[in-house]
């Protein structure tokens, strides 16, 4: 059993503290409005970037890697709530999505 919360992207509040933790690639082509990039292949040399005393809603493609990113987060004392579904759950739900490409926003 897990020691966070997991919410769907509905759930979260707005103006929360989204961290996007895919690799560049991905959040190139489309990622929450508003999120913060920090992918996980970077979240250990980058976790002081992470204030720990907020709500920190952490959001990958489709739940797997936000769900090991939580959990270690978690272990390292840091307030986080897993985002169930991802970004295909954020999109399904027409949220705003934007692109740092140039074209329409899209999830793979």
């Amino acid at each position: 059993m897990s020691d966070f919360e997991t919410v769907t992207p509905e759930q979260i509040p707005a103006g929360a503290k989204i961290i996007d933790i895919r690799e560049q690639d991905e959040w190139d082509l489309g990622h929450a409005e508003g999120a913060v990039h920090l992918p996980l292949s970077e979240l250990a040399d980058r976790i002081d970037e992470i204030d720990p005393d907020e709500d920190n809603y952490i959001i990958c493609r489709s739940g797997g890697r936000s769900r090991r990113a939580c959990e270690w987060l978690n272990s390292q004392g840091y307030t986080v709530i897993d985002v169930a579904g991802g970004s295909g759950a954020w999109m399904d739900a027409q949220l705003p999505l934007v692109s740092e490409n140039g074209e329409e926003p899209t999830i793979r």
